[in-house]
């Protein structure tokens, strides 16, 4: 090395001896090693402190990510669930059809196997827990309701069986209105034939289109929708029946009959569609979907904003729909909770404000005139 070097010539120099100089380098040269272990190992201190530094920020950022989308979450929920109050619009204006709209014949129909092969999505309980709303509904308005059940196609998953249940009710109404099991009615004040003229306007019944469907974040939706009493009506149902090549296998979560409905749609004639089907700008109309906190659900969130808007459950909408959420019987007992507890205090503001009315009136018969 070029350091031992000048120290031998340096040695030479003032004379050292053999001895002397051999030691002299040796120490020389344990010196030069120490200084290098020790550059080494400051080194590596200096590098394993930029980790752990690294490290700590990264560490940092995570909770804060956690913290955000933890928020983000329940934040969203709770933002969602006010939809209504920030100004959204779904629910028709009451009493707002015209008079002959208000003589036409309803029947809400549904029915369930009360299955619950599909895992983590079991309808078991579930008709038996919404029965009561929906009767008490259709008695309040004087609509009929109906449980098709026994009309249910075994050869098929569940789902398919609206199609014969529609179709079987048909020629008794002037409208069907099918609602799948996992869904109640939210807010009773909200008449059938209100939406129907939200949708139509003021029309003859006979010039009246004969399917109503909302579309969600996916297209149409195969879990509410209305079909009027009309030769129409009665060849699209068969039609949709016979879409056979998308039958899905028992067992899993999408049966295929929301499929062969989207198909259908997308391929009819558009002068057809423009005639027979309607598709409401709001889906909260009548198929409000409750709003779950999850990525693929804050995902939609961003990517479809205005489409989860005009969606997603809000207090006052007429129907919500448990569309994709497993554990229906957990969620559908909280909604109707939370439903009868928000109805009770309408109910209890209602009550006050006409006592207080009836207070103002009575003040004003006993002032004296002027």
């Amino acid at each position: 090395m070029q350091s031992e070097s000048v120290y031998i010539a340096m040695a030479e120099v003032t004379g050292a001896s053999p001895q002397r100089r051999f030691k002299g380098m040796s120490e020389y040269a344990a010196q030069l090693r120490s200084r290098e272990s020790f550059k080494k190992a400051v080194g590596f201190r200096g590098y394993w402190s930029t980790v752990q530094a690294v490290s700590r920020a990264f560490l940092v950022l995570v909770c804060v990510g956690l913290l955000i989308s933890a928020v983000g979450f329940y934040g969203s929920s709770h933002l969602l669930g006010k939809a209504n109050d920030l100004g959204r619009r779904c629910s028709p204006r009451r009493g707002s059809a015209p008079e002959h709209f208000q003589r036409f014949k309803f029947a809400m129909v549904t029915c369930s196997d009360g299955s619950s092969t599909i895992p983590g999505r079991s309808f078991e309980g579930v008709m038996e827990m919404v029965a009561p709303n929906k009767k008490a509904y259709v008695k309040r308005h004087g609509y009929d309701f109906i449980d098709a059940s026994s009309l249910l196609d075994t050869t098929r998953p569940p789902s398919w069986s609206k199609i014969l249940a529609v179709k079987e009710q048909l020629s008794q109404y002037d409208w069907v209105f099918w609602n799948d099991a996992d869904s109640a009615v939210t807010n009773p004040d909200i008449k059938l034939e209100d939406i129907i003229f939200s949708v139509v306007g003021d029309v003859k019944l006979e010039e009246m289109p004969d399917f109503i469907v909302t579309e969600d974040v996916t297209g149409v939706n195969a879990g509410m929708f209305f079909f009027r009493n009309s030769d129409w009506s009665r060849q699209f149902l068969d039609r949709w029946w016979n879409q056979t090549d998308f039958i899905q296998p028992f067992g899993q979560s999408k049966s295929g009959d929301n499929t062969a409905l989207k198909h259908l749609i997308s391929v009819m004639d558009k002068d057809e569609l423009k005639q027979h089907v309607r598709v409401p700008e709001m889906q909260c109309l009548f198929n409000s979907n409750l709003w779950k906190p999850s990525w693929r659900s804050c995902h939609r969130l961003i990517t479809v904003t205005k489409a989860v808007w005009q969606g997603v459950y809000a207090r006052g909408d007429f129907m919500v729909h448990l569309a994709g959420l497993n554990d229906k019987s957990r969620w559908m007992r909280n909604v109707l909770r939370e439903t009868d507890s928000w109805r009770e205090q309408i109910n209890s503001n209602e009550i006050v404000n006409s006592a207080m009315d009836i207070l103002k009136s009575r003040k004003e018969l006993m002032e004296p005139s002027q």
